[in-house]
């Protein structure tokens, strides 16, 4: 009898441990995925969020971009949330190799255009609804017409617009230029080719002149040369919890004349090989719309 009585026991808590098991919900694999998309026909707007247009004296054109990468992610509740207040969803290697505190480019994931530049898990997300998305932009690749005594060339350019970047080398489109020093913001480089020769030109833009558009400057202050570029969300992004499906997020760039140069003989024709050469100010993104897709 004492035998029966344990072997119904045993069989019990099987059952018991089995039906346990079989109850737990598997936690979900759901990611959240942020896409860039760039726009040469967006809205124009300057550093406050306004619409703008190219000032008397400069020159500008619409880049065709290449690829891009981000240095800082967040998702902020509201317009007067402050930055880092938020959910940071992202933050990239940062090194002191070059002196002082830097982004590594040599870390750096790149991206084109609809190619996802984040994608995390939505289980990571505090629940909540989001009106705003702040991304930081640490580096541009793209091509741009430039004129020459020889005639237009189509150079590609690479532009680097985070607060600061130590850069060991990095490579244009066919040539690799080495740097191994931090580079503040606005340091640039294109390549080109002349007669079939081909060439490659750097230089600095002034401080201080790269346009990071901030909607909220006047509630929520982002420091100055920190290419923090905020949006507002079509609608409200509303994280539960408990959701079973991946999200995509399509963060859309206004490229719009966001190539700016002084001008100095007024054609608008970018000409930095000139004896009073065309010199690049401003590389700055001009706005930025976020949606659901």
């Amino acid at each position: 009898m004492k035998s029966i009585i344990y072997a119904g026991l045993v069989c019990s808590a099987c059952l018991l441990l089995s039906c346990t098991k079989n109850s737990t919900t598997p936690t979900s694999t759901a990611k959240i995925n942020f896409v860039f998309k760039f726009d040469s026909t967006q809205q124009r707007l300057n550093g406050f969020g306004v619409p703008t247009n190219v000032p008397a004296g400069h020159g500008a054109q619409s880049p065709r971009f290449n690829s891009m990468s981000a240095h800082y992610v967040e998702l902020t509740p509201t317009s007067l949330t402050p930055l880092g207040g938020g959910q940071i969803l992202y933050r990239a290697n940062e090194v002191v190799t070059g002196g002082s505190n830097a982004i590594e480019f040599a870390s750096a994931t790149l991206v084109g255009n609809n190619q996802a530049f984040l994608s995390i898990p939505i289980s990571n997300i505090a629940a909540g609804n989001y009106n705003y998305l702040r991304v930081s932009l640490a580096y541009q690749n793209y091509n741009v017409y430039v004129t020459t005594p020889f005639g237009t060339i189509d150079a590609t350019l690479a532009s680097f617009i985070g607060f600061n970047t130590y850069i060991n080398n990095f490579k244009i489109k066919d040539s690799t230029v080495t740097v191994n020093a931090n580079k503040q913001q606005g340091f640039w480089a294109f390549e080109g080719k002349l007669s079939g020769v081909g060439f490659v030109q750097s230089g600095q833009a002034p401080a201080g002149a790269t346009t990071v558009p901030n909607p909220l400057f006047a509630t929520s202050a982002v420091p100055a040369g920190s290419c923090v570029v905020t949006g507002a969300f079509a609608t409200p992004l509303s994280i539960t919890g408990n959701e079973t499906n991946d999200i995509t997020i399509e963060v859309s760039l206004s490229t719009n004349k966001s190539f700016e140069w002084t001008e100095t003989d007024g054609n608008n024709l970018f000409n930095p090989l000139a004896p009073n050469n065309d010199k690049v100010i401003d590389m700055g993104i001009r706005g930025m719309l976020v949606r659901k897709l």
